[in-house]
């Protein structure tokens, strides 16, 4: 089983190759597919409020980020991002991650999680959020420009991670 750890930017050698090649396949993530190794560094490791790496046998095989989404009044909202080298996927990296990522967000005083721009046609990454008890809430029509398919839905993703029961205005 992987391990979990905060990431220093030392570890940054073994993100980048990790966020290069995910980036690069413009499948998943809207960052530009030409992001450079520094906007990554800032992106990955400066801008968030923590970055951690999953290590098997000493390797960094995955990476997250976690950062309060909102400020001010949704301050208490946090998101996350995940990455997974190609040669590991499968091995459950992105579920324990996920699962950390959760742990450590009611630790930092976040009530919730929100994935921002998930693309319609990530299904694995789909597929895992919603058995972690993530509800997709949103739906932006044709808001993700996929290399392969063209104009796709991205959607927003959301889980209440507080005990204490949600307030809705009346």
């Amino acid at each position: 089983m992987a391990s979990i750890r905060a990431a220093t930017e030392r570890d940054f050698d073994a993100i980048w190759p990790i966020f290069r090649d995910i980036v690069a396949a413009g499948d998943t993530y809207a960052y530009p597919r030409d992001t450079t190794r520094e906007q990554a560094l800032d992106i990955w490791l400066r801008v968030p409020r923590n970055t951690f790496v999953a290590e098997l046998d000493g390797r960094i095989l995955g990476t997250y980020y976690i950062k309060t989404n909102q400020a001010g009044p949704g301050d208490h909202v946090c998101n996350c991002g995940y990455m997974v080298s190609s040669a590991a996927r499968g091995r459950g990296l992105a579920t324990a991650m996920c699962e950390h990522s959760q742990k450590m967000a009611r630790e930092l005083g976040y009530k919730a999680m929100q994935f921002n721009f998930v693309a319609a046609t990530n299904l694995g990454a789909l597929r895992l959020w919603h058995s972690l008890g993530f509800d997709t809430v949103g739906q932006l029509p044709k808001a993700f420009n996929h290399p392969a398919r063209g104009y796709v839905d991205a959607l927003v993703l959301y889980k209440w991670l507080s005990q204490t029961s949600v307030v809705s205005p009346k």
